[in-house]
């Protein structure tokens, strides 16, 4: 994962982004990324799955 951080407290999941933060452009080269799961992901202690990303116009 890339600028993303999960937590799960209850039922509630809370996430973190940081969106001063850049990783390059994407693979059009259209957007820049700031955060992604790459792909999706199990949510801590859950069986649940998450696929995120944020990004921007370039």
């Amino acid at each position: 994962m890339k600028n993303v951080e999960m937590t799960v407290e209850g039922t509630m999941l809370t996430i973190r982004v940081d969106l001063s933060k850049e990783f390059g452009p994407s693979s059009t080269g259209k957007t820049i990324i700031i955060a992604s799961t790459e792909g999706n992901v199990t949510i801590p202690n859950r069986q649940e799955k998450i696929g995120l990303n944020v990004y921007r116009k370039k």
